[in-house]
């Protein structure tokens, strides 16, 4: 009897990159990336795809709403698609306020800032708890912000702004050197900070992308569950490429 034929083995193309099915969309800002940070390569257990948004510094999307950016990163997230990147992501939580327009420009999953875990959490948390923020700057996180994320309008934010290193070194000068044990001691005191004015805090969820360096030192100083672009972003490749069991 005749030895049946091997099934013939067919390669899909159509992109020009393979194996780095998320894409990530970065600001220009020339301070340390450090591992951990979500600009670090090695950061990620994973290949990503980096795209930088020129002209996207962290003062004009923080401070200045990311006004007249818009069509820059709708460009640079068709070009991540079209390199291959089956989902888009951003590296700062400000950009939430463009998911409703990425999302429809590119037709992939889209999340723009770890501000989206904020439901998720709050629903897993006992009654009297609530969520709340750390994020590089409270003056700047408007109601827009909030709702582009379908976060709550009253939810406890603690900002940055008044620490020695962190604000300064990524929006207010954009440095190119970084204390960082001085960085992280600006996210525990905004930690601290939060729950105390907010006791019923009961889990925290870091806005800025450079903050996951610190998540482990704010859970273990205050005993609380904190998520960031790092959970999110693991989460969101985890649909991408779902771990095959047996």
């Amino acid at each position: 009897m005749p030895t049946p034929s091997p099934a013939p083995r067919i390669a899909r193309g159509g992109k020009s990159i393979y194996g780095a099915p998320l894409g990530i969309l970065m600001l220009e800002a020339r301070f340390p990336r450090i591992p951990g940070d979500m600009g670090n390569g090695t950061t990620w257990p994973f290949p990503v795809l980096f795209r930088v948004v020129r002209g996207a510094t962290p003062e004009k999307v923080v401070l200045q709403g990311a006004r007249g950016l818009l069509p820059d990163f709708i460009a640079a997230a068709r070009e991540l698609v079209d390199l291959g990147a089956e989902a888009i992501t951003t590296n700062c939580g400000f950009l939430t306020l463009f998911q409703a327009e990425l999302a429809a420009a590119v037709q992939v999953p889209v999340a723009t800032s770890s501000l989206m875990q904020v439901p998720w959490v709050q629903a897993m948390l006992p009654p009297g708890k609530r969520v709340g923020v750390v994020t590089v700057s409270s003056s700047s996180l408007t109601p827009a912000h909030l709702r582009a994320a379908n976060v709550p309008l009253d939810i406890p934010v603690q900002g940055t702004e008044g620490g020695r290193e962190f604000f300064r070194v990524l929006i207010q000068a954009e440095a190119a050197d970084m204390d960082v044990a001085l960085a992280e001691q600006d996210i525990l005191d905004a930690g601290r900070a939060l729950v105390a004015r907010h006791p019923e805090v009961g889990a925290i969820v870091l806005e800025c992308t450079n903050m996951p360096p610190y998540a482990a030192a704010l859970q273990a100083e205050l005993g609380l569950p904190v998520y960031d672009i790092y959970t999110m972003v693991n989460w969101l490749h985890g649909g991408l490429r779902p771990a095959r069991f047996g």
